[in-house]
Parts: structure tokens; sequence; C-alpha cells
């Protein structure tokens, strides 16, 4: 499954450096980690939301998800500070580049009406948000142990400066970028 970290190193590379003018390889973007992230506000009255919700990430990962925890007391929402509110997992190394590489090509076309990630999700410092609507486009999730439908939030980090360097970056990985 190393093929999409052989793509960045035998292709995406060079290409940048000949598209951005770097003058040493060290100055070419590339991913510094995934975050996969699942909140749940439901979690408030059952508590094991929370462990279906890890079982779902640690499946379609392949790394043990953590709990995350409100950092404030919300009267409006009845949460307290240090409550759990969801799950997440940062994966870096061989697993980022297998998520991602399954994420692209097995798990996006399965989405239905499917016309490319939205390119307007960059914060303005080369890393891009991607937000699903739901679990069941991984094909490790058996659809009939699923208790309710939850939204993810998928995050690359990247080195890139800008978010020019860093959409060249994942088009070169493989991103399907709407049009």
């Amino acid at each position: 499954m190393a093929r999409l970290k052989d793509l960045y190193v035998n292709e995406a590379a060079p290409a940048l450096m000949n598209k951005f003018k770097y003058k040493s390889p060290m100055q070419v973007p590339r991913f510094d980690k995934i975050v996969v992230n699942i909140g749940a506000g439901d979690a408030k009255e059952n508590a094991k939301v929370i462990d279906t919700i890890i079982t779902d990430i640690t499946t379609i990962t392949g790394q043990k998800a953590v709990p995350t925890y409100a950092k404030k007391s919300v009267a409006n929402f009845k949460l307290r500070a240090g409550q759990k509110i969801g799950a997440k997992v940062t994966l870096r190394g061989e697993r980022m580049y297998e998520f991602m590489d399954r994420l692209f090509n097995l798990a996006l076309p399965r989405v239905r009406d499917f016309k490319g990630i939205n390119p307007n999700g960059f914060d303005g410092r080369g890393n891009y948000s991607l937000g699903l609507k739901e679990q069941l486009i991984f094909p490790e999730i058996e659809y009939d142990k699923v208790e309710k439908i939850r939204c993810m939030d998928i995050v690359f980090v990247t080195t890139a400066n800008t978010d020019e360097e860093a959409r060249e970056l994942l088009t070169l990985m493989g991103a399907p970028f709407s049009k």
C-alpha cells in the first residue's frame, strides 16, 4: 500500500519542485499528518456512543482513536468541561498514505452523486479540511452494525506555505477536486 508514498517521491515532489522553482528539495511541500475527527452531541445522554465512534474510527483508519473532551462548560448545550464529546485519530507515515489512498480511490467514489471535493476547504496556511456526511462510504464499515449515521471531519496538514502549493500537492496525489 505504499503506492501513494512512491507516487509522492517519484512524481509529485519533482513536479512541485519544477512548478514552484524551489532551490532545495527540502522546500517541497509534503504531508505532515491527517486528523480524522467525529463529534457527537448526543454523547451527553449516552456514554456508549463514544465507544461506538471509537470503534468506527479505529476500523476505518487502522489506528486506535482517542476520546475528545469539552474544553468549556456551555449551559445552553447542557455541556460540562471535561465531558467526552467525540473521538479523533492522528495518522502519520505509512498509515497516513494508506488512509489517503483508500479515501481518494475507494471511499469518495462511493458517495452518491459525487462530483468532486470542494476546492474551497483550504485555511490560508496550506492545510485542507474535508467533511463527510456519513461513515458508510468506507468499505470497512458494515451497514447492519451502524446504530446512527455520523459525520466526520478529515484535515490534511501539509508543510505547504500557501493554498496554491497545497492544492497542487493534493491534486498530484489524486485528490478528486470538483471543477
